[in-house]
């Protein structure tokens, strides 16, 4: 896993820019803490920052390729992991090619090189990767199917400017630290929009899509997209074909010349990946599975159920590790810390936005990885399965099955995810946030396939699906993929494996929940795997904090705000709103949803300081 950088200028020798491009690339250095390259070539550019997971002492990039004789015909600048590179290597071998690694990054460039653009729809992973073709003197910019790793870009008059992050593209002066109407709207919002980005101007390389950019212009294509297919099945044959899946996808992610870890909650996902990944393991003669936790200081002791999450999470925790027996380890928070401004200040410079929903989660997501990247560099986690199975109550809520609005923004989980409550009705009125919201849903709907003589449930069913696959899914992605690289940790998203999206999508919804519950398929086909207290356990969310400590620290940031003139994002809020909030016993905020408020107005002052945002609305 890594950060990669570049930039692409068809009028000038990017040699007399060196400075800019090493800066550019300085900036992924958490990303890549292991090593850095920079390679220039005329009017091309690659910069990159290693994290070492596969052939720590090769796979040194940039990295270029000869064929057919001493002239470099590609060279690439490649992030991620690509599962089934032992496979296409050995084919590839057997096609005349000769490696000077063991990387995952030599076979993508060679596969380019012997099967061009078509190469990318053999890849099984997780990456977003540059490829520049000497001969063609072309760019390719690539994303994995499901979007799990992050790729940006800002078309230039003569080019293209591109990084894993927007601090990659903002270092370079082409790209303005400017933000209109439509990236305020994103961020107020929990909406993401494929292919947005906040900041004016640049874009986000969509799931599955291949920009190509030339000195004709820049092209855009997806190489894969979710469809609409008969499930042909049985329910037996669809449970077995499901662990089967699951199996081998596991089995090709727990590759890696690094240590190996699982984040465990004690929910049905990431007890299903951390249950195989141990069964894997112990099979192959190795070490058992190290696993992680999260909790709170006092939380098992004082934890209160809410119509959210109903348990704490440690008891279910302590069941599967006595099953399998894996080597865990109970990583517990401060909650007091959560809220301390260095810290929010941390987590806005390695998300380049403010960390608008879910609160205490970021910070504590940021630590919890700051502590599992002690003891292992590759993590793999149970996210995902929700939005593949069917997990969220939504799927299951007639009021929200039916609703002409993303499910999630209903009335039954809406207020969990609206941060607008402290801004100023005037600033929204003008934003026109109503129809952005409209707009954004009929876009998403109107994308979904349609299989024709499909039942309406079953077809409502599968538009519930695609836009939680492809735009709810896609905050969760970011929010884990951002967390884990400021601290130099890759995490494997076992679920976001392309075959078992495109299985779980087209299996029809009756036989998806054939048993009144939610994620039928999956228990079903692990329930072996695991204790019956978590093949059983309702779904619950990612712990939040319900310590009032970090309520009052929120609070304190929050009127730091109101009494300071000069705050940033002072004119965007409302002043008697913020009064009535603070005015409030302690505790008497909800720890999920009231706060949404303070969270949003708090990071987004701190983002607006920390980056020197001029809004033009």
């Amino acid at each position: 896993m890594c950060g990669i950088a570049g930039w692409l200028s068809y009028s000038q020798n990017l040699e007399t820019q060196r400075d800019t491009l090493q800066r550019m690339t300085e900036t992924m250095a958490l990303r890549g803490p292991d090593a850095g390259g920079l390679w220039i070539d005329g009017p091309v550019g690659l910069g990159h920052r290693r994290l070492s997971i596969i052939d720590l002492e090769g796979g040194r990039q940039p990295m270029t390729a000869m064929h057919g004789g001493p002239r470099e015909v590609a060279a690439i600048t490649y992030s991620g992991e690509v599962y089934n590179f032992r496979e296409l290597r050995t084919e590839l071998q057997r096609l005349g090619h000769q490696f000077k690694t063991r990387s995952d990054t030599e076979v993508v460039l060679r596969a380019y090189v012997e099967w061009g653009e078509a190469f990318v729809e053999r890849l099984n992973g997780m990456y977003a990767f540059a490829i520049w073709d000497l001969r063609s003197q072309e760019l390719l910019l690539i994303r994995d199917r499901m979007g799990v790793k992050p790729l940006y870009y800002f078309p230039a008059a003569d080019g293209v400017v591109f990084g894993s992050e927007p601090k990659a593209l903002l270092a370079n002066p082409l790209v303005p630290r400017k933000v209109r109407a439509d990236g305020l709207r994103e961020i107020l919002e929990m909406v993401k929009t494929p292919g947005h980005a906040v900041f004016d101007g640049m874009r986000e390389v969509m799931p599955g899509e291949i920009v190509r950019i030339n000195r004709q212009g820049l092209g855009r294509r997806h190489y894969w997209k979710l469809q609409a297919r008969e499930h042909e099945h049985t329910l037996d044959e669809t449970i077995r074909h499901t662990r089967d899946l699951l199996e081998d996808i596991v089995d090709r992610q727990i590759v890696a010349d690094v240590p190996l870890c699982s984040l465990l909650s004690g929910g049905l996902d990431s007890s299903i990946i951390t249950a195989l990944a141990s069964k894997k393991l112990l099979a192959a003669g190795k070490e058992n599975i190290r696993s992680f936790s999260v909790d709170f200081v006092d939380h098992g002791s004082g934890f209160t159920g809410d119509a959210v999450r109903g348990t704490p999470d440690a008891p279910f925790v302590r069941d599967l590790v006595e099953m399998i027996r894996s080597s865990h380890q109970e990583i517990v928070l401060d909650s007091r810390e959560l809220a301390d401004p260095a810290l929010r200040a941390q987590i806005v410079r390695a998300l380049d936005l403010p960390p608008a929903f879910w609160g205490d989660m970021w910070p504590s997501l940021y630590r919890l990885f700051q502590e599992v990247r002690k003891h292992s560099t590759v993590a793999l986690s149970g996210e995902s399965a929700d939005e593949v199975f069917g997990g969220y109550r939504w799927f299951h809520d007639p009021e929200a099955i039916q609703a002409d609005t993303f499910p999630w923004l209903t009335s039954v989980t809406g207020k969990y995810f609206d941060g607008k409550t402290l801004f100023d009705p005037g600033l929204l009125t003008q934003l026109d946030m109503h129809n952005f919201l409209r707009d954004s849903y009929t876009q998403a709907i109107a994308e979904a396939p349609v299989l024709p003589g499909e039942s309406a449930v079953d077809q409502r069913m599968r538009q519930m699906s695609y836009v939680n696959l492809t735009r709810f899914v896609q905050t969760l992605l970011d929010r884990k993929d951002r967390m884990s690289m400021a601290v130099g940790l890759e995490v494997r998203v076992p679920f976001c494996d392309h075959r078992l999206v495109e299985y779980a999508f087209n299996i029809p919804w009756a036989m998806k929940a054939f048993d009144g519950r939610e994620k039928s398929i999956l228990r079903a086909a692990t329930r072996d795997l695991l204790p019956e207290s978590i093949s059983e356990r309702v779904k619950s969310p990612y712990p939040s904090t319900q310590d009032p400590a970090y309520e009052q620290a929120l609070r304190d940031a929050l009127a730091a705000i109101q009494a300071d003139r000069n705050a940033p994002v002072t004119p965007l809020l409302d002043s008697g709103r913020i009064q009535q909030t603070l005015a409030k016993p302690l505790g008497s905020v909800s720890p999920m949803y009231e706060r949404m408020g303070m969270e949003l107005a708090v990071g987004l002052n701190t983002w607006l300081n920390e980056y020197d945002v001029s809004l033009e609305l």
